[in-house]
């Protein structure tokens, strides 16, 4: 696991660190989705029939935070309209973030929370120097560079 829960006082947010941007906007996906469930469908998610398909959004030309943001709204908007709850994708980012994701059907998924949105509050994406350090915050360890660093809070 490379992403870990951010409590706030009134949402929820994650923190993911990794060794690529393509990575870490997986992780993010994963981190996103994973909060929303309950125990008892984190238990029973990998039994469930998979199926693949394409998403893609733009990416932001130097701006990293803005396409992770489009990013976790896609991948919101598949699992709220089009019943389609990410288990898992590879990225590809170019003019175009392009995911090849698994999923299942969000119906059957039992959920404890619902994330109505992807906030820009305290949104941080970059990359991490050779030798700088992000200090973790609370239960989040430190992570020394090099590597790419994001923090995301969810207005719950």
């Amino acid at each position: 696991m490379s992403w870990w829960v951010l409590p706030t006082t009134a949402d929820i947010g994650i923190v993911c660190f990794s060794n690529t941007s393509a990575r870490l906007f997986e992780e993010a996906a994963l981190g996103l989705q994973h909060i929303l469930l309950s125990d008892t469908a984190k238990k029973s998610i990998d039994s469930h029939l998979r199926h693949t398909s394409q998403w893609s959004v733009e990416a932001t030309d130097g701006r990293d935070d803005l396409t992770l943001v489009r990013w976790l709204e896609e991948v919101l908007y598949n699992c709220e309209v089009n019943r389609q709850f990410l288990v898992d994708c590879q990225i590809k980012i170019g003019e175009q973030l392009e995911a090849q994701v698994s999923w299942i059907d969000a119906d059957i998924i039992e959920r404890e929370i619902e994330v109505k949105a992807v906030t820009r509050h305290e949104l941080e994406c970059r990359a991490v120097a050779q030798g700088e350090v992000i200090i973790g915050e609370q239960s989040i360890p430190d992570f020394e560079g090099p590597g790419w660093f994001c923090k995301v809070i969810f207005d719950i």
